[in-house]
Order: structure tokens, then C-alpha cells, then sequence
């Protein structure tokens, strides 16, 4: 009887969990919404788009693994994996993506799509972990051999996938001196949605935004640009203005692309509240629905 009220009590959890959705639906999750610097309630940039039993995921920032398992995703391996840039805080998470869920259960290579270099940074994963997988699956474990293979795509702009009613879309996007960095469109039969990746202003970005569902877009606030207190930290504002996009650009931009809904994500708080930095926006010119986005938050 225990036994039989377990497993009812997991087929129920299975049932409700958002990849056994119906077919044709869409949702978002945010995995993980932080930046570089350590923050609790905000792991490593990384986007799941769900698309009834498929798993699409944007970076893999630290802790992606972890936050999957938060969110009733799957654990034992993604659809494919769309990384925007290669920085170190929205690929920390790749080593965990491909071992984790290979450890999981994993099976078949895990499609991997991002800039040129995603190649080499898999394969030197791969290299670096060489005795990890000599003893899982040489040893007791018995791990599946080569599940833990990765199928790169090194792509350029355009579509990069296109199958069973879901098109992504690769926009190039202005990331300081990053010679490749990527925006992505995720057209289903439910919904459409932009990621932005790490960006300044992008014209591409906010034409290929237009009209969209959801649109989720990295921020500063602009009225905290300041130097920092730090060797180097003079160029500071530099850095912000050519890497990333302000409330007040982001305002802009948004009210050219007029999205239903706006995600702010990935942000640069410099000390500043969720209302300094959505009056920032509202200055910018965009009235429309905004929120702020929060880890396991769902849309």
C-alpha cells in the first residue's frame, strides 16, 4: 500500500510538471536571471523554453543542473542547448550540463549550437574531465559510453533550428569586443520570444523583437553609472555602455518593438531597486506590461 501511494504520488508530480504539457504549448522559465558576482536567489543566466515534451535551453550559467531539477525539467539531457556568447558566466554551467545529465541517464550526444570557439571550449571540457569519464564508465558505475558527447553546431546568423513547429533564430547582437554574440528568436506554434543575450543597443535585435510575445533583455541603470574603486575600475562606465544596454535604452528600444510582455533579466544593479530601474525603462518611452525577472519564474 506504501509502495502503490508512492507511486501514485510520483505520477502525479510527473503529470503536473510543465514537460508533459500539451503539445503545442509554450512556456518560459527562468532558470537563472544573475550576473558575474555570487547571489543566492540568482543563479547563472540560463532560459529554458518548454514546447510540450521538448526542453530548449538558452546558456548555461552556473547551477543550470540544479535549477532544471528545481523546475521539473528535464535533468538527463536538454532538447539542444543555444548558447549566446562565450563569457564565462553563461557557459560556467556547460561542464555540469554535459556530465550531470549524462550521469542522469543521458544517452545520445546533446546538440549544442553558440559562436565560433564553442567547439574548442567542449572539447577542452571533455579533455579536462578525461579521468571522470575513464572511471564512470571503466568502473562500478557503468555509465552509458560516450553519452557524455556533445554535437556542436557553430553557427552564424539566421535559422539555426527548425523542426516540429519550432524555428530559432540567431540575431547577431553588439557585445563590446566579442567578435560573435548572439540574440535569439524561438518561433512556436504557441508564442514568440526573444532572448537577448549580452547586448547594446541593437537595432537588429529590436526589429527581429517586434511584436513578440515575450522579450527578455539583460539591463543597467543608467543613473548608476559611476567608476569603480578597483585597479582598472575608471573604465567602468566604458565597459557598460559598450557591453551591455541602460533601463533608458532598453525603454527605447522596447516602445520601437512594442512586445506584450517585458522580462528584465541578467541585471547590473549597481546598488539600484526594481523601481529605479523600471522608471528607467518608463523614461525610455516603453508603457507596456514589465516585470522583473526572479529564478523559476514562469511565463
Amino acid at each position: 500500500m506504501i509502495l502503490h501511494a508512492a507511486w501514485l504520488t510520483a505520477t502525479l508530480l510527473a503529470v503536473a510538471s510543465p514537460h508533459h504539457s500539451l503539445p503545442d504549448s509554450t512556456i518560459v522559465v527562468l532558470l537563472g536571471t544573475g550576473t558575474p558576482r555570487p547571489n543566492v536567489a540568482a543563479s547563472g543566466p540560463a532560459t529554458a523554453v518548454v514546447v510540450g515534451s521538448r526542453t530548449f535551453l538558452f546558456d548555461a550559467g552556473s547551477g543550470v543542473e540544479r535549477q532544471l531539477s528545481a523546475a521539473h525539467l528535464p535533468i538527463n539531457g536538454v532538447t539542444a542547448l543555444f548558447v549566446t556568447h562565450l563569457h564565462s558566466d553563461h557557459t560556467l554551467g556547460l561542464p555540469d550540463l554535459i556530465f550531470t545529465s549524462w550521469v542522469m541517464g543521458r544517452r545520445s550526444a546533446l546538440a549544442a549550437y553558440g559562436p565560433h570557439g564553442l567547439r574548442a571550449m567542449t572539447d577542452h571540457i571533455i579533455a579536462a574531465w578525461s579521468e571522470d569519464i575513464a572511471m564512470r564508465t571503466n568502473g562500478l558505475e557503468h555509465e552509458v559510453r560516450d553519452g557524455y558527447r556533445v554535437a556542436v553546431h557553430e553557427i552564424g546568423a539566421g535559422i539555426v533550428y527548425d523542426s516540429a513547429g519550432v524555428r530559432i533564430t540567431a540575431i547577431p547582437v553588439l557585445h563590446g569586443d566579442w567578435k560573435e554574440a548572439f540574440a535569439y528568436r524561438i518561433d512556436t506554434p504557441a508564442r514568440s520570444i526573444v532572448i537577448s543575450g549580452d547586448t547594446r543597443p541593437s537595432a537588429a535585435l529590436a526589429k527581429a523583437a517586434k511584436g513578440v510575445d515575450i522579450l527578455i533583455h539583460e539591463v543597467y541603470p543608467e543613473s548608476r553609472i559611476a567608476p569603480e574603486n578597483r585597479p582598472g575600475g575608471e573604465d567602468w562606465p566604458n565597459y557598460l555602455r559598450a557591453f551591455h544596454t541602460s533601463d533608458v535604452e532598453l525603454g527605447r528600444l522596447a516602445a520601437s518593438a512594442a512586445p506584450k510582455l517585458l522580462v528584465l533579466h541578467h541585471i547590473v544593479r549597481s546598488g539600484a531597486s526594481d523601481d529605479e530601474i523600471v522608471a528607467g525603462v518608463r523614461r525610455g518611452g516603453f508603457v507596456g506590461k514589465l516585470v522583473i525577472g526572479v529564478d523559476l519564474q514562469r511565463y
